[in-house]
């Protein structure tokens, strides 16, 4: 009886490991085509909002610039106004202490910035606009992009800005 038991159990073995595989696999097809469709439906309203662009105002320039839809950025959107005064800093970016600390949740670790992206280092809790490319950095979080010409942040000097929403349709630069 033992053995024709052990038998039945090694003739079917085979059956059952395949019924159970195929079975994970439509379960992790499943779950990944609900994984995906929930994503989608997280992001496409995202999407479909419109950029929020803001104003640069040095002297008689104006730089604009588009904001990313991140939660940082969207912080950033209820600090303004504000007028700042730049310091230049390493000679690739100007910096400001913000007044309150901005979001960096679902933020990456770092990235690596390029002219004329605006970005949040977080660890010490300041906005920067590069006018020179730089290398990865830990802690920074890119906020968004000036639209033209940084050359108005150029120069070891510091510089006293206003940074404003734009208004619809104010593209000026």
């Amino acid at each position: 009886m033992g053995i024709r038991c052990l038998s039945i159990f090694v003739v079917r073995m085979p059956m059952v490991l395949l019924l159970l595989m195929a079975s994970i696999e439509v379960a992790s097809a499943a779950t990944s085509a609900s994984a995906s469709q929930y994503n989608e439906s997280m992001t496409m309203p995202l999407a479909k909002k419109s950029a929020v662009k803001i104003r640069i105002i040095i002297a008689d320039t104006t730089i604009t610039a588009t904001l990313e839809n991140t939660q940082a950025a969207r912080d950033f959107v209820t600090l303004l106004p504000l007028d700042l005064t730049l310091a230049d800093y390493n000679g690739t970016e100007k910096i400001a202490d913000l007044p309150a600390k901005l979001s960096h949740k679902d933020a990456p670790e770092g990235y690596p910035p390029k002219v004329g992206d605006i970005a949040y280092f977080a660890p010490w809790g300041n906005l920067a606009f590069f006018y020179h490319d730089f290398g990865y950095s830990r802690g920074l979080i890119r906020l968004g992009q000036i639209d033209g010409s940084v050359d108005a942040l150029m120069g070891d000097s510091d510089i006293k800005v206003r940074i404003e929403q734009a208004q619809n349709g104010d593209d000026s630069e």
